[in-house]
Order: structure tokens, then sequence, then C-alpha cells
């Protein structure tokens, strides 16, 4: 067996397209992307999001994907059979690094949704605000549970990707991706029919152009963006060293960056016509306040609405689950690209996860000293979101651009993409953008990062 065949395949174009738009596609784009229209003014946020994802990520995620089929290898030896003898193959164990470090709190969050699912159902969350709120900070400081659940979400998630690229990941993302996109729409649908949803609709489709020079909000844009696609992780590496010469990289790159963004914008037809009418309702309000307290207290006097609450942590549940797949993946890979065999590897890693998991757990009111560390005064998931999401990843993708564009070379990669006479239109513009304007607007992020976090 060749050693491209042991590491595995994808079986075709629509199974890649929808593992990857399964690796975009998370709880980010779920409550992220909502919270940060909130905070951003409405509308004028998803124009200028929708500007940062085709004209500064789009570029990178096509740079690792490129990386990765020209290579064949995932993240560390990609970088290191590409410029060999260099020390570039740090860049690559940075993003494995962080695929393991975001799953280990991403696991225990995603947990809470699958939770959700059974207390939505059986209107467990009923009740006042107040009532509503303190179930869920009741539920998170249960240590015990919490953690029986993060092993539950990497039990799936190690199942599944213990079947391989074809058999595993790919299969069950033509499951997952159809399935997540059927209960946006069909929530959606429900969401507009709600009274005060045409409220909702107006303040996310209505730009207040003032805000269009707004510098934090086109910041929280391109972060936005960024994070969304899962780059500077290695993840779109390790799927691009799974393609075939003969799939146009460029085109399928297209129809994961558009599943991605059309996840997003359907989740904001779910959450402000329905956040709209509830009276009160905080449009900035985001991340666990908004899903885990606001949400299940309006599905609560909705006609149906355990039905409908139910529906919704399922499609949390999923998209979660999608990303999960693809954040295991990557050290998986890496560890089979060292000669380990497939199943080592995921028993392995699932175990370093979970033992990583538990202080992100108990951080949620169940010990005291992790629940606000002394020094940062932040909670331990809190801190490795930040360590990884806020610094890690985009660190990661700034030095994928320069490696691809200036290291690797621009035209190289032209050539990878345009293999087997496969069209690139645009190429040179692609490459404008991977040499100069993503290097530039991804240390703009980082820069920003730091001002607010020590400049004020």
């Amino acid at each position: 067996m060749s050693a491209q065949a042991a590491r595995g395949n994808w079986g075709s174009r629509i199974g890649f397209i929808l593992a990857a738009a399964g690796s975009a596609v998370g709880l980010g784009n779920i409550w992220g992307f909502p919270m940060q229209v909130g905070k951003g003014g409405g509308a004028i946020f998803v124009v200028l999001y929708l500007f940062c994802v085709f004209v500064i990520c789009f570029p990178i995620l096509v740079a690792e994907l490129a990386l990765g089929r020209s290579s064949g290898k995932s993240p560390i030896e990609a970088f290191a059979v590409t410029k060999p003898n260099t020390p570039w193959w740090v860049v690559g164990a940075l993003g494995v690094m962080a695929g393991v470090g975001i799953l280990s709190f991403y696991s225990v969050i995603a947990g809470w949704t699958v939770a959700y699912i059974w207390f939505t159902a059986t209107g467990a969350v009923a009740g006042t605000p107040e009532q509503v709120a303190g179930y869920f900070s009741a539920f998170v400081a249960d240590g015990g549970k919490n953690l029986v659940l993060a092993f539950a979400v990497l039990g799936i998630t190690a199942a599944i990707i213990l079947g391989g690229v074809r058999e595993g990941i790919e299969r069950a993302s033509k499951v997952m991706m159809p399935a997540l996109l059927v209960l946006l729409v069909l929530l959606a649908i429900r969401g507009l029919t709600l009274p005060g949803a045409s409220a909702g609709v107006a303040y996310y489709l209505k730009p207040e152009w003032s805000e269009v020079t707004n510098i934090s909000v086109l910041n929280a844009a391109l972060g936005q963006a960024f994070f969304s696609l899962s780059l500077g992780m290695g993840c779109m590496i390790t799927y691009g060293s799974y393609l075939s010469k003969s799939t146009s990289v460029v085109g399928a790159a297209g129809w994961v960056a558009g599943l991605d963004t059309t996840v997003a914008l359907l989740a904001g037809f779910i959450i402000f016509p329905a956040g709209f009418s509830i009276a009160g309702f905080d449009p900035a309000a985001g991340g666990p306040g908004l899903i885990f307290a606001v949400l299940p207290q309006l599905f609560a006097t909705m006609p149906g609405g355990h039905l409908f609450g139910a529906a919704f942590f399922i499609l949390l549940s999923l998209a979660a689950v999608t990303s999960t797949i693809s954040l295991l993946e990557v050290p998986t890979a890496a560890l089979v690209d060292k000669g380990w065999p497939r199943k080592k590897a995921i028993y392995v890693l699932t175990g370093v996860v979970l033992a990583l998991a538990i202080p992100s757990v108990l951080s949620q009111g169940a010990v005291a000293g992790l629940s606000r560390m002394p020094g940062v005064e932040m909670d331990f998931l809190s801190l490795m979101a930040i360590v990884w999401n806020n610094w890690a990843l985009p660190i990661g993708g700034l030095l994928i651009a320069i490696f691809v564009g200036w290291v690797w070379g621009a035209d190289h990669a032209i050539a990878e993409l345009s293999a087997g006479g496969v069209a690139f239109p645009g190429a040179r513009l692609w490459a404008v953008l991977i040499k100069y304007v993503c290097p530039v607007a991804i240390l703009f992020i980082i820069i920003m990062t730091a001002r607010g976090m020590f400049g004020g």
C-alpha cells in the first residue's frame, strides 16, 4: 500500500466540500456571528464581514489547500518537505497544538449543547430570566456531569475519524451537513413568523453606513471571518493533503467559503427575529448568555417552543461535532505521518484532549481557583480560548500567508493550483492578495487584539 493510500483520500469532490465546510461551520457561526453583528451595529457588520471573507480570508483558504495538496502531508510535514532543513515546520507544529488546545475546551461547550437538547425538549429551563440563567450556572458548575458530556463528544468524534478519511469523515459529513442546513432553513422560517420578527430583520439587513469607517467594527468583521473559516491551524492543509490533482482547489474553496458564510447568515435569521420578539432583548448579547439563557427563555414561551428549542440545540450540536472532527483530525494526521497507526493515534490523542479538558470543565464554578484564576482574573476555559483563538490562530495564519506568498512562492502555488490543466482565473490577483493584502490584514488583527488587551 502506498503512503498516500495509507493516509486516505476523499472519495468525491462533494465529500471534500462538505467535510471542509463542516470544519469551518461551528458554534462561532451560530452564536459568534450574531453576537458580532449585534456589537458591530447590525447590517454594516454583515457587509464588512462578506468583504473580508472573499477578499482577505478566501486567498488564505486557497493557500492552505494548495500547500496541503502539493505536499500530500499534514501541517508539520507539509512545511518540512516544502522547505526542508528550515525552521518553518514550527508553523505546522503551532497548528497541531492549536487543534489540541481548542478541542480541549470546545468539547466542553459542545457537551453543553448536547445536554440542552434534553433540557429544552423537557421544559427543564422554563421560568423567569433569572431562573433560566441560574439553571445554566448550576448546570455548568456540575463538574462530573460535564466531564461525562465532554467525553461523549470526544467519543463520537473519535468514532467518526476511526473510519478514516473516506469512510469516516466524508461519510459523516455527507449526513450531518445536509441535516444542519435543513434545520437552519426550517428554524429561520419559524423565526421569521414570530411576533416582532420584522424589527429583528430590519436591524439585521439595514446598514448604518456611518459605521463603515469604524476601525473596531472592521477589526471584528475581519477576525470573525478569519476564525470562521478555520484558518491558521492547519486544518485546511490537512484536508488539502487528501485531495486529488484533478480537483479544482479554487472552485472547491469557493464552495467551502460560500457554505460557511451561508450558515452564518442563516443563523442571523434565527437569532435576531427570535431575539427581537423578547422584550428588552440586547442584540449585542452573545456567547453562553445568549444561547443558554436568553433563547431557552424564549423557547419556553413559544407555542411548540420545546420542539423548536430542541431542534435548535440539535443544530448547535451538529455544528459543534463537524468542527471537532477536523480539530482531532489535524493532530491525528500529524501522528500518522510520523508512522503511527491511525487507531493508536486517535486513542492516545482522545485521552490527552480529555485530560486537558478537565480544567476547563472545572473552571465554570466547580473549582474556585480555576473559575477565577489569580493574575488573569478569568476562568481557565476563557483563558484557553484567548490563547488559542485570539493569538495562535492569527499568528499561524500570518505565517502561512508569508510562507506561501514569499517562501514557497506564489508562482509555485499557482502552478500547483493549475495542475492537470485546471483553470485558475484571477491567479495574478490571488498572488497580490496572498503576498501583500492578507499579511497586512492579519497583522492588523494581531495589533488590534494586543491593543484591546494591553493598551485599552
